[in-house]
């Protein structure tokens, strides 16, 4: 007999070799139904494997987030096998589950795969869920005559090098060799699955896209094929649901709609703001601007360029020179017309990925005493990061952006009290953008990292301590560090429940280390201080593409490029028109004048169109009387009333 530990704290005794799925029906036949898979000390299998003595086992039912993760990664097995049928040529690489679902990269030289394509493939998958083949764990050597490896080799064709690599790689990790295998299919795989495929009803496929083999441009094209998956049809609706919406409120299709921000192939992944896009820009810069004033930073601003040898200092050049731009100098050839040449320089300059050894560099340039301590850096900073072609995405990747960037100096005893700070002080930030759900993530070391590891442990215990000293919930994510220390994120949910990471507060024992920082201390002897990195609204850019979809376009009034717009009902009241309009903006709105040739009824629709929060129409009486007719965004028809009343009942129109 063995004997098992369950969630409640109690145990269940089960006879020797006794799988989870045993378990399940030994509680109760309904748990027994609807169990998908089971977490056997925190580590997800499938229900068929054998529980060992002693174990903390859970069974996953469709409620667990990790259930719906282990029905996606038996859907891309289900798929991939449709995908086999239907073209016997392609050869499989690599099938992982990704957020929101799932892919496939298919190397497939003879042609390409479509969206065309979807229905015959979603035809086939619901064939082979129907027929509700079990999948099954195989354990293989590395023998070409063990059954379960000569048939996977044989699957697509036997001539898989992609495969061979696969399996070369776990051999040489010394790991252990798995298939799983449904009817005639049979795939490479660590596992968890469904038990069969009839728990694979509710697939559909998404979008097809390239990729490079291993992410290596030199190597093979691939096809990615991605799908989704769920438990049920209504919650697979009510996903593309939510991707419909999506699209509506794509920030790169409003920022067109609005004339916010555009971008050209004469300058790839860098926008260029339109004139309501850059009035847009800076509400935000000023609304952070005001938000640092009242805590106590200095706003300083560094050059865009700097040399070479300041980023071997700071680690940046071991740690993210692919990242990065260089300048280079070129000069005409004086004896032969047309040809330019590169110089060598005796100081080659980089353009500034961060604004870090800027602020290094301004806090070292006099020496500080404990007493002025913590200094508080801000810079919305211009920086440059290289981004593929493939990867940018309208605001979101670009590669050039603002960075809302500051940097604290402190000593050691002022961690937490600074951190604490920033917590709260992010939290109000997001509070303004109605942004109310979130979760912040604590990220330990990565592999690629400078310093010892001596000062990682008292960084990384550095805010875990302000985390845990002011009851903060976090969850841990480790080896997502930056290169140069642990950092706490705040991802935020926006209106579509989708998840964003934005603020960020990272500790950084090192940088101030290798930039030879020092300021005199209590004691009256030199001391290295410690540097806090921080970023509220993060990228400017990112943070603004992000709220144009929150918002779908409909910004509140603080916020919104242009607050009021005056419409004359013919040209007759143009100058009382331009007269209220000047009210507005000596009251300080962002108003203007519509005073284009067309129908009163043409540019109501179209300030609506433009999410404009108000439109203020006036004609013959509203003249006469020195009143003008409102229409809110919000609010609908609200009429005819006073020029001063309608301002002294404007709430919340700036920051």
């Amino acid at each position: 007999m063995i004997s098992v530990m369950l969630p409640d704290g109690s145990a269940k005794q089960l006879s020797d070799g006794a799988s989870a799925a045993d378990l399940a029906k030994s509680i109760s036949d309904g748990l027994a139904r609807v169990a998908v898979a089971a977490k056997v000390n925190d580590a997800v299998v499938d229900l068929q494997r054998p529980l060992p003595d002693g174990a903390k086992v859970q069974i996953l039912t469709k409620k667990d987030a990790e259930a719906l993760e282990v029905l996606r990664h038996s859907a891309a097995h289900l798929m991939a096998d449709a995908i086999l049928r239907i073209f016997p040529k392609a050869q499989l690489t690599i099938g992982p589950v990704v957020e929101d679902g799932f892919y496939y990269d298919i190397y497939y030289p003879e042609g390409k795969i479509t969206p065309d394509d979807f229905p015959k493939i979603e035809a086939e998958m619901a064939k082979i869920a129907k027929q509700g083949h079990a999948f099954v764990r195989c354990v293989s050597g590395y023998d070409e005559a063990n059954e379960h490896y000569a048939r996977y080799k044989a699957i697509d064709g036997g001539h898989n090098k992609f495969k061979q690599e696969l399996v070369g790689g776990i051999k040489e990790r010394g790991e252990e060799l798995t298939f799983y295998k449904h009817g005639d299919f049979i795939d490479l795989c660590r596992g968890p699955h469904v038990p069969d495929t009839g728990w694979l009803k509710h697939v559909k496929l998404t979008k097809v896209s390239g990729a490079y083999w291993r992410a290596d441009q030199a190597k093979e094209q691939l096809q990615r094929v991605y799908g989704t998956a769920f438990f049920s049809k209504d919650e697979l609706e009510a996903y593309f649901h939510r991707l419909e919406e999506a699209r509506k409120r794509d920030h790169r299709l409003i920022g067109e709609q609005q004339e916010l921000f555009m971008f050209t192939e004469d300058a790839p992944g860098f926008p260029f703001y339109l004139p309501k896009g850059a009035q847009l820009w800076n509400t935000l810069a000023n609304y952070a601007r005001n938000k640092l004033k009242k805590r106590g930073y200095y706003e300083v601003k560094g050059p865009i360029i700097l040399s070479e040898s300041l980023w071997h200092t700071s680690g940046h050049y071991e740690n993210y020179l692919e990242n990065m731009f260089f300048t280079k100098m070129k000069m005409a050839n004086e004896k032969k017309a047309g040809l330019i040449v590169d110089v060598e320089e005796d100081r080659p300059m980089a353009v500034k990925p961060m604004n870090c050894p800027g602020h290094c560099l301004i806090f070292k340039h006099k020496l500080r005493s404990h007493n002025d301590m913590p200094i508080r850096y801000s810079e919305l900073g211009l920086v440059h990061r290289r981004e593929l072609s493939g990867v940018r995405h309208g605001l979101f990747r670009v590669q050039a952006f603002t960075q809302d960037d500051a940097h604290h100096f402190v000593t050691p005893e002022q961690i937490v009290g600074e951190v604490q700070m920033l917590i709260d002080y992010f939290k109000e930030v997001y509070a303004d953008f109605n942004i109310t759900d979130y979760h912040m993530e604590l990220s330990t070391r990565p592999e690629k990292r400078v310093g010892s590891d001596e000062i990682w442990d008292r960084a990384e215990n550095g805010l875990k301590q302000a985390l845990e000293a002011g009851g903060y919930k976090y969850k841990l994510n480790p080896g997502d560090g930056a290169f140069y220390g642990p950092k706490i994120d705040f991802h935020i949910k926006d209106s579509l429940n989708r998840t964003w990471q934005c603020g960020t507060i990272q500790l950084d024992f090192s940088m101030p280390e290798r930039f030879g920082l020092q300021y005199i201390g209590a004691d009256g002897q030199r001391h290295t201080p410690v540097m806090i990195h921080r970023a509220g609204l993060g990228s400017l850019e990112r943070f603004m593409g992000m709220i144009i979809e929150h918002y779908a376009g409909a910004f509140p009034l603080w916020l919104a490029p242009v607050q009021v717009q005056v419409i004359p009902v013919s040209e007759k009241f143009v100058e009382y028109a331009k007269q209220v309009n000047d009210r507005f903006i000596d009251f300080g709105l962002r108003s203007e004048v519509n005073l284009k040739d067309d129908r009163v009824g043409y540019k109501i629709r179209e300030a609506s169109l433009q999410k404009i929060p108000y439109a203020i129409v006036v004609g013959e009486k509203e003249q006469e009387n020195g009143t003008i007719n409102i229409r809110s965004r919000d609010q609908g028809e609200l009429g005819e009333m006073p020029l001063d009343k309608f301002l002294e009942s404007l709430k919340d129109w700036r920051k």
